[in-house]
Protein backbone atom coordinates (compact mmCIF):
# COMPACT_ATOMS: atom_id res chain seq x y z
CA UNK A 1 0.00 0.00 0.00
CA UNK A 2 2.91 2.37 0.62
CA UNK A 3 5.16 1.23 -2.21
CA UNK A 4 6.35 3.39 -5.09
CA UNK A 5 4.28 1.23 -7.40
CA UNK A 6 1.02 2.38 -5.86
CA UNK A 7 -1.39 2.87 -8.76
CA UNK A 8 -3.56 5.94 -9.06
CA UNK A 9 -6.95 5.66 -7.34
CA UNK A 10 -8.45 7.75 -10.14
CA UNK A 11 -7.66 8.17 -13.83
CA UNK A 12 -5.40 11.00 -14.86
CA UNK A 13 -6.41 13.88 -17.09
CA UNK A 14 -4.72 16.61 -19.06
CA UNK A 15 -4.45 18.66 -15.88
CA UNK A 16 -1.36 16.84 -14.69
CA UNK A 17 -1.02 13.62 -16.65
CA UNK A 18 1.96 11.34 -16.11
CA UNK A 19 5.05 12.43 -18.02
CA UNK A 20 3.69 15.92 -18.72
CA UNK A 21 4.64 19.21 -17.04
CA UNK A 22 2.36 20.09 -14.15
CA UNK A 23 0.00 22.94 -14.94
CA UNK A 24 -1.92 24.60 -12.12
CA UNK A 25 -5.69 24.35 -12.38
CA UNK A 26 -6.83 27.92 -11.79
CA UNK A 27 -10.35 26.79 -11.06
CA UNK A 28 -9.14 24.49 -8.28
CA UNK A 29 -7.12 27.37 -6.86
CA UNK A 30 -10.25 29.53 -7.02
CA UNK A 31 -12.32 26.93 -5.14
CA UNK A 32 -9.66 26.54 -2.44
CA UNK A 33 -9.08 30.27 -2.04
CA UNK A 34 -12.79 31.03 -2.16
CA UNK A 35 -13.58 28.40 0.48
CA UNK A 36 -10.97 29.77 2.90
CA UNK A 37 -12.11 33.33 2.25
CA UNK A 38 -15.76 32.49 2.93
CA UNK A 39 -14.87 30.84 6.26
CA UNK A 40 -12.71 33.79 7.32
CA UNK A 41 -15.25 36.46 6.31
CA UNK A 42 -18.03 34.52 8.03
CA UNK A 43 -16.11 34.47 11.29
CA UNK A 44 -15.11 38.13 11.05
CA UNK A 45 -18.58 39.40 10.18
CA UNK A 46 -21.00 37.03 11.93
CA UNK A 47 -19.33 36.16 15.23
CA UNK A 48 -21.25 37.71 18.12
CA UNK A 49 -19.44 37.61 21.46
CA UNK A 50 -21.59 37.53 24.58
CA UNK A 51 -19.58 38.38 27.69
CA UNK A 52 -20.41 36.46 30.85
CA UNK A 53 -18.60 36.25 34.22
CA UNK A 54 -17.03 33.01 32.96
CA UNK A 55 -15.77 34.67 29.76
CA UNK A 56 -16.89 35.23 26.16
CA UNK A 57 -19.43 32.99 24.45
CA UNK A 58 -19.71 32.96 20.66
CA UNK A 59 -23.02 32.98 18.81
CA UNK A 60 -24.21 34.18 15.40
CA UNK A 61 -27.12 36.04 13.79
CA UNK A 62 -28.53 32.70 12.61
CA UNK A 63 -30.25 32.26 15.95
CA UNK A 64 -31.97 35.64 15.74
CA UNK A 65 -32.80 36.15 12.03
CA UNK A 66 -35.58 34.06 10.52
CA UNK A 67 -34.59 32.14 7.39
CA UNK A 68 -30.95 33.22 7.39
CA UNK A 69 -29.87 29.59 7.84
CA UNK A 70 -30.60 28.97 4.15
CA UNK A 71 -27.41 30.89 3.32
CA UNK A 72 -25.38 28.17 5.03
CA UNK A 73 -26.29 25.79 2.22
CA UNK A 74 -23.96 27.82 0.02
CA UNK A 75 -21.58 29.39 2.53
CA UNK A 76 -20.79 26.39 4.76
CA UNK A 77 -18.02 25.43 2.37
CA UNK A 78 -15.98 22.93 4.40
CA UNK A 79 -17.38 19.98 2.36
CA UNK A 80 -16.21 21.71 -0.82
CA UNK A 81 -12.82 22.48 0.71
CA UNK A 82 -12.20 18.88 1.77
CA UNK A 83 -13.32 17.72 -1.69
CA UNK A 84 -10.84 20.01 -3.42
CA UNK A 85 -8.22 19.08 -0.83
CA UNK A 86 -8.50 15.42 -1.79
CA UNK A 87 -7.86 16.25 -5.44
CA UNK A 88 -4.93 18.55 -4.59
CA UNK A 89 -3.26 15.84 -2.53
CA UNK A 90 -3.80 13.29 -5.29
CA UNK A 91 -2.04 15.60 -7.73
CA UNK A 92 0.74 16.28 -5.24
CA UNK A 93 1.24 12.53 -4.76
CA UNK A 94 1.48 12.00 -8.54
CA UNK A 95 4.25 14.59 -8.77
CA UNK A 96 6.01 13.16 -5.69
CA UNK A 97 5.89 9.64 -7.13
CA UNK A 98 7.35 10.92 -10.37
CA UNK A 99 10.32 12.10 -8.29
CA UNK A 100 10.62 8.64 -6.73
CA UNK A 101 9.22 9.61 -3.34
CA UNK A 102 7.71 6.91 -1.12
CA UNK A 103 4.06 7.30 -0.11
CA UNK A 104 4.90 7.16 3.58
CA UNK A 105 7.42 9.97 3.25
CA UNK A 106 4.94 12.00 1.22
CA UNK A 107 2.35 11.68 3.98
CA UNK A 108 4.83 12.55 6.73
CA UNK A 109 6.09 15.59 4.84
CA UNK A 110 2.57 16.96 4.37
CA UNK A 111 1.67 16.29 7.99
CA UNK A 112 4.74 18.14 9.22
CA UNK A 113 4.20 21.12 6.90
CA UNK A 114 0.62 21.63 8.07
CA UNK A 115 0.92 20.73 11.75
CA UNK A 116 3.92 22.80 12.80
CA UNK A 117 2.36 26.26 12.25
CA UNK A 118 -0.85 25.14 13.99
CA UNK A 119 1.09 23.77 16.97
CA UNK A 120 3.14 26.97 17.27
CA UNK A 121 -0.01 29.12 17.11
CA UNK A 122 -1.78 27.05 19.78
CA UNK A 123 1.32 27.05 22.01
CA UNK A 124 1.71 30.83 21.78
CA UNK A 125 -1.92 31.50 22.68
CA UNK A 126 -1.98 28.95 25.50
CA UNK A 127 1.24 30.38 26.89
CA UNK A 128 -0.13 33.90 26.64
CA UNK A 129 -3.33 32.83 28.40
CA UNK A 130 -1.42 31.18 31.25
CA UNK A 131 0.79 34.26 31.65
CA UNK A 132 -2.17 36.66 31.75
CA UNK A 133 -4.03 34.45 34.21
CA UNK A 134 -1.00 34.22 36.49
CA UNK A 135 -0.21 37.94 36.30
CA UNK A 136 -3.69 39.46 36.50
CA UNK A 137 -5.97 36.64 37.66
CA UNK A 138 -8.21 36.93 34.59
CA UNK A 139 -10.65 34.07 35.08
CA UNK A 140 -12.14 34.48 31.60
CA UNK A 141 -8.86 34.29 29.69
CA UNK A 142 -9.06 30.52 29.26
CA UNK A 143 -12.38 30.70 27.45
CA UNK A 144 -11.09 33.57 25.32
CA UNK A 145 -8.01 31.57 24.28
CA UNK A 146 -10.21 28.58 23.49
CA UNK A 147 -12.35 30.70 21.16
CA UNK A 148 -9.28 32.00 19.32
CA UNK A 149 -7.77 28.56 18.70
CA UNK A 150 -11.07 26.68 18.27
CA UNK A 151 -10.97 26.83 14.42
CA UNK A 152 -7.87 24.62 14.63
CA UNK A 153 -10.25 21.64 14.90
CA UNK A 154 -10.43 21.92 11.12
CA UNK A 155 -6.64 21.53 10.89
CA UNK A 156 -6.86 18.50 13.18
CA UNK A 157 -9.43 16.80 10.94
CA UNK A 158 -7.42 17.66 7.85
CA UNK A 159 -4.28 16.13 9.40
CA UNK A 160 -6.18 12.89 10.09
CA UNK A 161 -7.40 12.79 6.48
CA UNK A 162 -3.84 13.28 5.21
CA UNK A 163 -2.49 10.62 7.58
CA UNK A 164 -5.06 8.16 6.19
CA UNK A 165 -4.24 8.83 2.53
CA UNK A 166 -2.88 5.27 2.11
CA UNK A 167 -6.25 3.96 3.37
CA UNK A 168 -8.27 6.21 1.02
CA UNK A 169 -6.10 5.13 -1.93
CA UNK A 170 -6.53 1.47 -0.99
CA UNK A 171 -10.33 1.77 -0.72
CA UNK A 172 -10.59 3.46 -4.11
CA UNK A 173 -8.32 0.89 -5.78
CA UNK A 174 -10.01 -2.12 -4.21
CA UNK A 175 -13.68 -1.14 -4.30
CA UNK A 176 -14.03 1.83 -6.65
CA UNK A 177 -17.44 3.57 -6.44
CA UNK A 178 -18.68 0.93 -3.98
CA UNK A 179 -16.45 2.53 -1.33
CA UNK A 180 -18.39 5.79 -1.62
CA UNK A 181 -21.73 3.97 -1.32
CA UNK A 182 -20.57 2.12 1.78
CA UNK A 183 -19.35 5.30 3.45
CA UNK A 184 -22.67 7.03 2.79
CA UNK A 185 -24.47 3.96 4.12
CA UNK A 186 -22.41 3.96 7.29
CA UNK A 187 -23.21 7.65 7.83
CA UNK A 188 -26.91 6.75 7.55
CA UNK A 189 -26.52 3.96 10.12
CA UNK A 190 -24.63 6.20 12.54
CA UNK A 191 -27.34 8.88 12.27
CA UNK A 192 -30.06 6.30 12.92
CA UNK A 193 -28.24 5.06 16.02
CA UNK A 194 -27.73 8.65 17.12
CA UNK A 195 -31.25 10.02 16.62
CA UNK A 196 -33.34 6.89 17.18
CA UNK A 197 -31.33 4.89 19.70
CA UNK A 198 -29.66 7.73 21.57
CA UNK A 199 -26.03 6.73 20.96
CA UNK A 200 -24.77 10.30 20.90
CA UNK A 201 -21.08 9.49 21.32
CA UNK A 202 -21.19 7.12 18.34
CA UNK A 203 -22.03 10.16 16.22
CA UNK A 204 -18.36 11.21 16.29
CA UNK A 205 -17.58 8.30 13.98
CA UNK A 206 -19.12 10.52 11.32
CA UNK A 207 -16.21 12.94 11.73
CA UNK A 208 -14.13 10.34 9.93
CA UNK A 209 -16.82 9.01 7.60
CA UNK A 210 -18.24 12.30 6.32
CA UNK A 211 -14.98 14.19 5.93
CA UNK A 212 -13.25 11.09 4.62
CA UNK A 213 -16.00 10.77 2.01
CA UNK A 214 -15.50 14.41 0.97
CA UNK A 215 -11.72 13.92 0.76
CA UNK A 216 -12.09 10.72 -1.28
CA UNK A 217 -14.60 12.40 -3.58
CA UNK A 218 -11.76 14.67 -4.65
CA UNK A 219 -10.05 11.66 -6.25
CA UNK A 220 -12.92 11.65 -8.79
CA UNK A 221 -12.57 15.35 -9.58
CA UNK A 222 -11.12 14.77 -13.05
CA UNK A 223 -13.84 12.25 -13.93
CA UNK A 224 -16.49 14.78 -12.90
CA UNK A 225 -14.83 17.50 -14.99
CA UNK A 226 -14.98 15.24 -18.04
CA UNK A 227 -18.55 14.08 -17.35
CA UNK A 228 -21.50 15.48 -19.32
CA UNK A 229 -23.12 18.61 -17.95
CA UNK A 230 -26.26 16.59 -17.12
CA UNK A 231 -24.21 14.71 -14.51
CA UNK A 232 -23.28 18.01 -12.87
CA UNK A 233 -26.92 19.09 -12.83
CA UNK A 234 -28.04 15.71 -11.48
CA UNK A 235 -25.51 15.94 -8.65
CA UNK A 236 -26.56 19.47 -7.78
CA UNK A 237 -30.29 18.70 -7.75
CA UNK A 238 -29.83 15.40 -5.90
CA UNK A 239 -27.93 17.20 -3.16
CA UNK A 240 -30.47 20.03 -3.00
CA UNK A 241 -33.49 17.71 -2.83
CA UNK A 242 -31.64 15.61 -0.27
CA UNK A 243 -31.16 18.69 1.90
CA UNK A 244 -34.80 19.67 1.54
CA UNK A 245 -35.95 16.17 2.47
CA UNK A 246 -33.62 15.76 5.43
CA UNK A 247 -34.33 19.19 6.90
CA UNK A 248 -38.04 18.85 6.16
CA UNK A 249 -38.17 15.55 8.04
CA UNK A 250 -37.65 17.43 11.30
CA UNK A 251 -34.72 15.22 12.33
CA UNK A 252 -32.08 17.69 11.18
CA UNK A 253 -31.81 21.46 11.72
CA UNK A 254 -31.86 23.70 8.67
CA UNK A 255 -28.53 25.40 9.40
CA UNK A 256 -25.36 23.73 8.18
CA UNK A 257 -23.38 25.44 10.96
CA UNK A 258 -23.88 25.16 14.68
CA UNK A 259 -26.58 27.38 16.22
CA UNK A 260 -26.88 27.67 20.02
CA UNK A 261 -29.87 25.74 21.32
CA UNK A 262 -30.15 23.42 18.31
CA UNK A 263 -28.74 20.06 17.32
CA UNK A 264 -25.74 20.66 15.09
CA UNK A 265 -25.23 19.30 11.58
CA UNK A 266 -21.51 19.94 11.95
CA UNK A 267 -20.40 18.80 15.39
CA UNK A 268 -20.38 15.98 14.56
CA UNK A 269 -21.39 16.03 10.86
CA UNK A 270 -24.60 14.33 9.76
CA UNK A 271 -26.09 12.98 6.56
CA UNK A 272 -27.04 16.59 5.75
CA UNK A 273 -23.36 17.36 5.16
CA UNK A 274 -23.18 14.48 2.66
CA UNK A 275 -26.12 16.01 0.78
CA UNK A 276 -24.45 19.41 1.06
CA UNK A 277 -21.27 17.95 -0.43
CA UNK A 278 -23.15 16.61 -3.45
CA UNK A 279 -24.98 19.93 -3.87
CA UNK A 280 -21.79 22.00 -3.73
CA UNK A 281 -19.89 19.68 -6.07
CA UNK A 282 -22.69 20.04 -8.60
CA UNK A 283 -22.88 23.82 -8.17
CA UNK A 284 -19.11 24.13 -8.62
CA UNK A 285 -19.21 22.22 -11.90
CA UNK A 286 -22.30 24.00 -13.18
CA UNK A 287 -20.59 27.34 -12.53
CA UNK A 288 -17.27 26.25 -14.03
CA UNK A 289 -17.68 27.63 -17.61
CA UNK A 290 -18.70 31.10 -16.42
CA UNK A 291 -16.09 31.30 -13.68
CA UNK A 292 -13.27 30.00 -15.88
CA UNK A 293 -13.96 32.78 -18.36
CA UNK A 294 -13.93 35.25 -15.48
CA UNK A 295 -10.62 33.83 -14.22
CA UNK A 296 -9.02 34.49 -17.61
CA UNK A 297 -9.11 38.20 -16.80
CA UNK A 298 -5.91 39.57 -15.21
CA UNK A 299 -7.59 41.08 -12.12
CA UNK A 300 -9.46 37.98 -10.88
CA UNK A 301 -6.55 35.73 -11.82
CA UNK A 302 -4.11 37.82 -9.78
CA UNK A 303 -6.50 38.02 -6.83
CA UNK A 304 -6.84 34.23 -6.74
CA UNK A 305 -3.05 33.86 -6.87
CA UNK A 306 -2.61 36.19 -3.89
CA UNK A 307 -5.33 34.57 -1.78
CA UNK A 308 -4.05 31.09 -2.66
CA UNK A 309 -0.54 32.06 -1.61
CA UNK A 310 -1.68 33.30 1.80
CA UNK A 311 -4.71 31.02 2.29
CA UNK A 312 -3.31 28.89 5.10
CA UNK A 313 -1.69 31.75 7.07
CA UNK A 314 -4.94 33.67 6.66
CA UNK A 315 -6.94 30.79 8.08
CA UNK A 316 -4.49 30.16 10.92
CA UNK A 317 -4.26 33.77 12.05
CA UNK A 318 -7.66 35.23 11.19
CA UNK A 319 -9.05 34.61 14.68
CA UNK A 320 -5.90 36.15 16.18
CA UNK A 321 -6.52 39.26 14.11
CA UNK A 322 -10.19 39.18 15.03
CA UNK A 323 -9.33 39.00 18.74
CA UNK A 324 -6.98 41.98 18.44
CA UNK A 325 -9.58 43.87 16.43
CA UNK A 326 -12.37 43.20 18.91
CA UNK A 327 -10.05 44.35 21.69
CA UNK A 328 -9.48 47.64 19.87
CA UNK A 329 -13.23 48.07 19.29
CA UNK A 330 -13.94 47.39 22.98
CA UNK A 331 -11.25 49.88 23.96
CA UNK A 332 -12.81 52.50 21.67
CA UNK A 333 -16.28 51.85 23.10
CA UNK A 334 -15.00 51.73 26.65
CA UNK A 335 -16.67 48.43 27.56
CA UNK A 336 -16.59 44.68 26.88
CA UNK A 337 -19.94 44.55 25.11
CA UNK A 338 -21.49 44.40 21.68
CA UNK A 339 -25.01 44.06 20.33
CA UNK A 340 -26.25 40.51 20.87
CA UNK A 341 -29.44 40.83 18.80
CA UNK A 342 -28.78 41.99 15.24
CA UNK A 343 -30.52 45.24 14.34
CA UNK A 344 -30.00 47.66 11.45
CA UNK A 345 -26.96 49.23 13.07
CA UNK A 346 -25.43 45.80 13.65
CA UNK A 347 -25.75 44.91 9.96
CA UNK A 348 -24.33 48.26 8.87
CA UNK A 349 -21.32 47.74 11.13
CA UNK A 350 -20.33 44.42 9.49
CA UNK A 351 -17.97 46.01 6.92
CA UNK A 352 -16.23 47.83 9.78
CA UNK A 353 -15.71 44.60 11.73
CA UNK A 354 -14.31 42.92 8.62
CA UNK A 355 -11.96 45.83 7.90
CA UNK A 356 -10.67 46.01 11.48
CA UNK A 357 -10.11 42.24 11.62
CA UNK A 358 -8.27 42.30 8.29
CA UNK A 359 -6.11 45.24 9.36
CA UNK A 360 -5.14 43.37 12.53
CA UNK A 361 -4.54 40.04 10.76
CA UNK A 362 -2.20 41.27 8.04
CA UNK A 363 0.60 42.32 10.43
CA UNK A 364 0.43 38.90 12.12
CA UNK A 365 0.78 37.17 8.74
CA UNK A 366 3.67 39.50 7.89
CA UNK A 367 5.46 38.65 11.12
CA UNK A 368 4.90 34.96 10.52
CA UNK A 369 6.30 35.27 7.00
CA UNK A 370 9.26 37.36 8.12
CA UNK A 371 10.39 35.24 11.03
CA UNK A 372 8.85 31.89 10.16
CA UNK A 373 10.37 31.23 6.75
CA UNK A 374 13.62 29.35 6.42
CA UNK A 375 16.73 31.38 5.64
CA UNK A 376 18.76 30.42 2.55
CA UNK A 377 22.02 28.56 3.22
CA UNK A 378 24.96 30.82 4.00
CA UNK A 379 27.04 28.99 1.41
CA UNK A 380 24.65 29.82 -1.44
CA UNK A 381 26.55 31.48 -4.29
CA UNK A 382 26.01 35.17 -4.90
CA UNK A 383 23.20 35.70 -7.34
CA UNK A 384 22.05 32.10 -6.94
CA UNK A 385 18.46 31.07 -6.27
CA UNK A 386 17.24 31.83 -2.77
Amino acid sequence: MGSDATPDPAPTSGVAAWGEPFVRDRYVDFLRAGSILVVVLWHWAFTILIWTPQGPLATSPLGFTTGLWVLTWLFQVLPLFFYVGGYVHLQAWRRARDRGEHLGRFVRRNLRRLSLPAIVLAAVWIGLGVALWAAFGLEWIGRAVLLVISPLWFIGVYLVLIALIPLWFALCRRFGPVAYVWMVGLVVIVDILRFRAGYEHLAYVNMLLVWGLAFMAGFSYEALVRAPRQIDAALMWAGLFGLVGLVGSGLYPGSMVGVPGETSNMAPPTLCIVALLAFQMGVAEMARPTLERWLERPGPSRAVEVVTRFAMPLFLFHTTGMAIGRGLIYAWNGELAEATVPDLRWWLERPLYIAVSLACTLPVIWLFGRYGRRRPPVSAPAGGPA
